[in-house]
């Protein structure tokens, strides 16, 4: 039986991407070819390179990895019309690699029936992504859409919480803005606002003050976004000490090459963006979050016969995508490692609807009064945050032991083939 029980669920079954043409306008891309540091490559496409040399005549940088668009305003434009014009209700997109397979746990369907149809209908995005804890804080949401995630998250807040959506589509934006008087009188309150902006210049916004947020959630729309770096740079700005940015995306295996970039049909179906996971985790770290952890992640398959026969003829048959959670703090304590310093927690089974046990993310399941030994990072992610009331801490950071045994750099995701195919849903005792 699988431990982990959270309402930020993704779907456990493989989600099944029919790719189809919906986009009438090009997206051009920079041509941009890749060099692998082998020391931090997974040890599977490390055997790989050894059985195709040719895989390793290219060259780049991370800085240059992250400027894939030629024309940033063309990418805008593209993703603006088809959300804003093209699509006028949920049913009108034409795959699912960015739709909510999982039913949502009770308390969030509760909170589901509460929102206008109208928003409902306007829903493009792949479940729904806000972490446990949040009763009073701010919550930001990075394309934010019709607004039902802002919806949601108005509930769980509270009356004495807010919760800002962002968005660059004014249609989108026009029905959470019509519909906020409804929600106010629905919920007994209003603690919502809406801005229309791009989320790679939050600073163009001037209520977004630094350090004024206490989480940032996103869902499936940071691989839309030309500058991911701009992004995730503003994100570690705008959270309070102790923080987090909290999201679901679309990520590769390996870097996504430049001619399936240049694709129409996998541009629209959010995978031309997806960023390679080691290249995300490297640029989180960049930006200021030591430590980014994986919270769950499912594969997604490409089961149109001619895209995928395109990708083979093209030499990418192993390019595999994967819709992955993610939880980054904003935390200076951490270390780019997970550190042992003896130290273990004990959870107090005091988080609501998690009496039993509670998951950080997919490696830290911890049962209600149990010794979990932990990190250093793990450590502070648990003392230092919102999540401290919840837990007793054993030891200090007197003895350092050495990196914490199951510390690496391979591949993250557990539903990937190389690790069993199997998607992830905690459990286990190591680190990361």
């Amino acid at each position: 039986p699988n431990p982990l029980d959270s309402n930020h669920h993704l779907n456990t079954t493989t989600m099944k991407v029919a790719l189809l043409s919906f986009l009438s306008s090009s997206v051009l891309f920079a041509a941009t070819k890749y060099q692998y540091t082998e020391a931090f490559t997974p040890s599977t496409l490390q055997s790989s390179r050894r059985d195709h040399p040719s895989a390793t005549s290219t060259t780049s940088s991370l800085s240059v990895a992250q400027d894939m668009f030629v024309d940033k305003t063309a990418t805008h434009s593209s993703v603006t019309t088809y959300y804003g014009e093209t699509l006028q209700k949920s049913s009108d997109l034409k795959t699912n690699a960015c739709c909510t397979a999982a039913s949502p746990f009770p308390h969030i369907a509760e909170a589901i029936k509460n929102v206008h149809p109208d928003v409902i209908s306007k829903y493009y995005g792949c479940g729904f992504c806000v972490p446990d804890e949040v009763e009073g804080m701010t919550i930001l949401d990075l394309g934010c859409g019709a607004g039902r995630d802002v919806y949601i998250a108005s509930q769980l807040v509270g009356p004495n919480g807010r919760v800002i959506g962002v968005d660059m589509t004014e249609e989108q934006l026009k029905v959470a803005k019509e519909t906020q008087p409804y929600h106010a009188e629905k919920f007994g309150y209003d603690n919502v606002e809406f801005h229309l902006g791009l989320i790679e210049k939050l600073d163009d916004i001037p209520s977004l003050k630094d350090g004024s947020v206490d989480i940032i959630i996103s869902n499936c729309v940071i691989n839309l976004c030309p500058d991911k770096e701009s992004v995730l740079k503003s994100c570690h700005r705008l959270l309070k000490p102790g923080g987090e940015l909290y999201f679901s995306d679309v990520y590769a295996n390996r870097r996504v090459p430049q001619e399936l970039r240049e694709d129409e049909v996998l541009w629209g179906e959010c995978l031309s963006g997806a960023l390679y996971w080691n290249d995300f985790q490297n640029l989180g770290k960049k930006c200021g979050f030591k430590d980014p952890r994986l919270v769950e992640d499912a594969p997604i398959t490409i089961e149109n016969k001619a895209v995928q026969q395109k990708m083979d003829d093209m030499g990418h048959s192993k390019l595999e995508f994967y819709s992955a959670t993610y939880r980054l703090f904003q935390l200076d304590s951490l270390e780019p490692h997970c550190e042992d310093y003896g130290q273990a927690v004990i959870y107090k089974g005091t988080i609501p609807r998690f009496e039993s046990g509670w998951a950080l993310d997919d490696h830290h399941y911890m049962e209600k009064g149990k010794v979990f030994p932990v990190c250093g990072n793990t450590f502070n992610m648990l003392k230092e945050t919102r999540f401290e009331k919840h837990f007793d801490f054993i030891g200090d950071w007197s003895t350092h032991y050495g990196i914490f045994e199951g510390c690496g750099t391979s591949m993250p995701f557990s539903s990937s083939a190389a690790n069993g195919g199997v998607s992830t849903k905690g459990g286990g005792g190591a680190c990361c």
